[in-house]
């Protein structure tokens, strides 16, 4: 490949990253698929500026998985894995047990070899942890129990990765034939070592990262610290991942499993976030670059010769993995609407997929025969995740959930109490202690049955349903209450929550959270007067404990974090009036307010009538009173 070649290339990847990523975020498709897209737009089927050069791209980009490995490990906190033991073990590790027993013996039914069917078993037993995680972070619902549910099954498919990708070459059924070149690159330092050889030079090699990652690498890292020179750190963030992964290839193994054991070493380390932030973006570019590469090699000449092939195996594999989650969050008691969100989630084949896929391939497991449709296949699935999310949003959910709570709730009506809480996660259950323990009646609604059923067996009344629906509020006592406190974990549900009773119950005060600026200028318009950041109060009671601790009096620091509060609070009401003006115009108000309050602040600084309003600030008192020369012994 020449130069300009190379640059013509580059530029071409690059610029359908950079269009098709942000597009298909935006329509709630996440990165993954969008870089698929753009590698399908840029490939020989459409635009067809890729073409036979795209396989050296894979080979390269291909060292984006091992970074990826290297990050999970890092992520793979013992304490983590300890506290997630149960769900890990058994949800996860029976849904890549049953599901790859069930495919390999559909594939065994259908003339496979046994290699080459455990092989596809193992590939569609994954899922996407991007799609996921992202999805279920957006709606909110990473805490809930199916959320929780679906993070455990996603982190023992991202361990099981190793093993598979250790397990392929031991699996071939075809002979790769080898140029003179491809040859001598293929031999390694313990090719020509008898089997007894192989074997200590492969446990030495695992031995050396794990001691090396343990007690040598942090002296290491902490002398190049010392240097204070980011880019040299971030070279050896590099060289540490490079050159375990040329340990791995000499000795035989697979790359990755030796970067993911040196991140699982390194996890522990007061290094561990640095060498995380150095390898992101090396780690996400190539990532993206192996997904443009594998939407550029979908064979869309076999979809449309096929349709009925591919609109199969799309349907087999989503449909049975459905079966065998839905099986499983039932046998684990999950809540009727979590079970549904668990099995929502996860029945798609993910990004690592493609990785095996290609890994089978060149390992000589797989031929393009059975390749390609399952590339075609594989992508399809991920596509319709999202319809599949939101179909059990919008259809399931609203008819499934704790039957129970629709019975006690009469009982809330009875008692009028006078306040509704809609969420009773962590923000939501300290509101609701602290009125409680005022004596002040208040109706829990959460949309958590697991959760719900937890708080009753704690002797909390807390009711199903989602607040959304203003048939749930009517019934909960929202017509005859006072209050309604908003405490959801989603700002998109939270506004939802306000319209609704905003529309219908027009005699409730409300009182809501909101996450950042944006979230609270659209509570804002849509009418709620009462409108609490999250992390508000929390810095402002950091930046008081500061100014203590630099010498200011409790006082002063008080009066101050009061007046930036009411200030924030003007600020954020005024600001919220312009939200569809010019970023101009916007800019140039928020400075005028942040000059305002600056010298507000300052002229309050240079009162000298703040010593007389001191006298409630005993300790600077006895300080000054120990400090005086008359008082010295």
């Amino acid at each position: 490949m020449t130069t300009q070649t190379f640059f013509t290339q580059a530029f071409v990847y690059l610029t359908a990253a950079v269009v098709a990523v942000p597009l298909a975020k935006r329509f709630g498709l996440g990165s993954v698929l969008g870089y698929l897209l753009a590698g399908v737009v840029i490939g020989p089927f459409v635009f067809g500026f890729v073409g036979a050069e795209g396989e050296d791209v894979m080979h390269f980009a291909e060292f984006g998985v091992v970074m990826m490995l290297f990050v999970i490990g890092l992520e793979l906190e013992p304490s983590l894995l300890w506290r997630l033991r149960a769900p890990i073990l058994g949800l996860g590790g029976l849904q890549v047990g049953i599901t790859t027993a069930l495919v390999t013996g559909i594939c065994l039914a259908v003339g496979l070899p046994w290699q080459q069917a455990l092989a596809v078993g193992m590939i569609i037993a994954l899922s996407s942890t991007a799609i996921v995680l992202q999805t279920l972070a957006e709606k909110g619902l990473l805490k809930s129990s199916g959320g929780q549910s679906a993070f455990s099954v996603l982190l023992f498919q991202d361990i099981a990765v190793i093993p598979m990708l250790a397990l392929m070459p031991l699996l071939a059924t075809q002979h790769m034939e080898l140029s003179g070149e491809e040859h001598h690159a293929a031999e390694t330092w313990i090719s020509t070592l008898p089997g007894w050889g192989r074997a200590l030079a492969v446990l030495g090699a695992v031995a050396a990262i794990i001691v090396g990652g343990r007690y040598l690498l942090r002296p290491f890292f902490r002398i190049l610290g010392q240097v204070r020179m980011r880019e040299v750190f971030t070279a050896a963030s590099l060289l540490l991942v490079i050159g375990i992964a040329l340990l791995m290839t000499q000795v035989g193994l697979s790359p990755a499993l030796g970067t993911f054991l040196a991140g699982v070493v390194l996890a522990n380390s007061e290094y561990r976030h640095e060498l995380e932030a150095d390898i992101e973006p090396f780690k996400g570019l190539l990532l993206g670059l192996f997904f443009i590469s594998v939407g550029a090699s979908i064979d869309f000449g076999l979809i449309g010769n096929e349709p009925g092939l591919i609109a199969s195996l799309t349907a087999g594999m989503i449909g049975l993995k459905f079966a065998v989650l839905i099986g499983l969050a039932r046998a684990f008691k999950l809540g009727t609407d979590q079970a549904f969100l668990f099995a929502f989630a996860l029945p798609q084949v993910g990004e690592f997929a493609f990785v095996l896929l290609s890994f089978a391939s060149q390992e000589g497991v797989l031929g393009s025969q059975i390749t390609d449709p399952l590339v075609a296949s594989v992508a399809l699935s991920m596509a319709v995740t999202p319809l599949l999310l939101v179909f059990n949003d919008r259809v399931l959910q609203p008819r499934v959930g704790t039957r129970p709570a629709a019975e006690r709730e009469a009982d809330v009506i009875a008692e009028n109490h006078p306040v509704l809480i809609a969420g009773f996660g962590s923000f939501g259950s300290t509101v609701g202690r602290l009125l409680k323990a005022q004596g002040i009646g208040t109706t829990v609604l959460d949309v958590d049955s697991d959760q719900v059923e937890l708080l009753r067996r704690m002797g909390l009344k807390v009711y199903y349903g989602d607040a959304t629906r203003h048939d749930l509020l009517e019934t909960a006592g929202a017509a005859e209450a006072r209050m309604l406190v908003v405490a959801l974990d989603s700002p998109a549900t939270t506004l939802d929550v306000v319209k609704t009773a905003r529309k219908h119950f027009p005699n409730l005060q409300i009182f809501a959270r909101a996450f950042e600026w944006r979230d609270s200028f659209d509570l804002y318009e849509a009418g709620v007067t009462y409108v609490y950041r999250e992390a508000l109060d929390s810095s402002l009671r950091l930046g008081t404990d500061v100014m203590r601790a630099m010498g200011f009096r409790a006082y002063h620091a008080e009066r101050a974090t009061q007046k930036f509060l009411r200030h924030d609070q003007e600020s954020l009401a005024l600001l919220a009036t312009m939200k569809g003006e010019e970023e101009s115009v916007y800019i140039t108000a928020a400075r005028r307010r942040i000059e305002d309050l600056e010298q507000l602040l300052a002229a309050d600084l240079q009162d000298d009538g703040l010593d007389r309003d001191a006298g409630w600030d005993p300790e600077a008192l006895r300080a000054d009173f120990g400090q005086r020369p008359d008082r010295a012994e």
